[in-house]
């Protein structure tokens, strides 16, 4: 289109010269009574408004037809189909026809897809059809998305490890109030609750034990079974399936709020990283705290079962003991205790990671906030397979 007109949204059109690096705009070319026009630029949603100007100020009185070229476009999002969308529906009120060129672009067909039904059902459907993606599409979509997640997920754990390193050569960095808070609030009150799980699964473990085995007359291994299964999995993952639930819920809460509140980018502006601040006393106090509810997990476990064998099986305690001693092996209570480090760091890191995420809504904390519990406990299941074929190999 040699004389080319760029519509500005002012009264006299500006002539220019058809080049490549043009702005965002319109060419446009009169022939007749048809009305061509050139998508000039990146049609995204950072000229939305020039280019709205641009289409409001088009000259459409004796125009019968209006023709579109849009190879001279250099992108085109949601936004400038929208706005192209707009001016289809405003020649269609003025009986002017629309024509494209090159034909109807993708985001046009998105956008009259979900807007230009009208409540027609037939059209609905086919709108759904448009709009919906191609089934490798969708595939190709959801694993780049997954792929960015990781990535953002990797950066994230490496930011915290760079202040990790830095808080061990410089000490002035720990917090240990904050630290003895998140021990206290992820540990000391948990107590309870982890003290009751593992009471009432070693016992439901002892009692399902013990009705299969009465039947070979080797009741004595209800001993074993509630010893080496409390030791080595069913404290420690119950404790951290517990945890995930109650702390890694309540970190995504806390720091989700505070990213709504801004009172992380009030840290950022007096100079405070975050990182220091709120995810490394939350990690280290549930890395301290884990153990210890193991342990708690474990005495408890090792006491239902034993109330359970006196009275199902009429066993005596010293039996009880004398017959745990012997299931024990050297590293049967130590396998359990090396994973408890590990789960509380991944409960942690899923909860301030999830928490740090939360933009714009409460909605979203909510969101997020399951989001984080589901893969805490995800992950912490995850770990313990990948450590039961470890110590497998290891034949511990």
């Amino acid at each position: 289109m040699s004389n080319s007109v760029v519509a500005t949204g002012v009264a006299e059109p500006v002539v220019v010269a058809a080049s490549a690096a043009a702005p965002a705009g319109l060419r446009s070319e009169l022939r007749g009574s048809t009305l061509h026009l050139e998508l000039v630029g990146d049609w995204r949603i950072a000229a939305v408004a020039a280019l709205e100007r641009q289409l409001d100020a088009l000259p459409l009185a004796g125009i019968m037809e209006v023709m579109v070229h849009t190879t001279g476009a250099t992108a085109l999002d949601l936004s400038g189909a929208w706005l192209l969308h707009r001016l289809e529906l405003r020649l269609r009120a003025a009986a002017i026809g629309l024509r494209w060129a090159d034909g109807l672009p993708e985001p046009v067909q998105r956008v009259a897809a979900t807007l230009g039904h009208d409540g027609d059902p037939e059209a609905m459907a086919a709108a759904a059809r448009v709009a919906a993606p191609l089934p490798m599409a969708a595939f190709g979509r959801e694993v780049v998305a997954w792929m960015l997640e990781l990535r953002r997920g990797l950066e994230f754990i490496g930011r915290t490890q760079e202040r990790f390193n830095a808080a061990l050569l410089q000490p002035r960095l720990w917090r240990p109030i904050s630290i003895a808070r998140h021990v206290y609030d992820t540990g000391i009150t948990a107590i309870p609750i982890v003290s009751l799980i593992a009471f009432l699964i070693s016992v439901i473990i002892a009692y399902m034990g013990a009705q299969q085995l009465l039947k070979f007359g080797a009741d004595v291994f209800v001993v074993d079974l509630v010893t080496v299964g409390v030791l080595r999995e069913m404290g420690v993952l119950l404790t951290a399936i517990i945890v995930a639930g109650r702390s890694g819920s309540a970190f995504a809460a806390e720091i989700g709020a505070m990213r709504l509140n801004e009172e992380v980018d009030a840290l950022q502006a007096i100079g405070v990283n975050p990182i220091d601040v709120l995810v490394l006393p939350r990690a280290v106090g549930l890395v301290i705290a884990m153990p210890l509810l193991t342990v708690i997990a474990d005495a408890v476990g090792l006491a239902g079962g034993a109330l359970l064998c006196s009275f199902l099986l009429d066993m005596p305690l010293v039996q009880y003991l004398q017959r745990m001693d012997e299931a024990i092996a050297p590293t049967t209570f130590w396998v359990g205790i090396m994973k408890a480090p590990v789960f509380a760091l991944l409960i942690a890191a899923s909860g301030v990671y999830r928490g740090m995420q939360v933009r714009g809504s409460s909605r979203e904390l909510g969101r997020l906030t399951t989001v984080a519990v589901v893969q805490s406990i995800f992950l912490v299941i995850l770990a313990d397979a990948v450590f039961a074929v470890l110590f497998m190999e290891l034949d511990i």
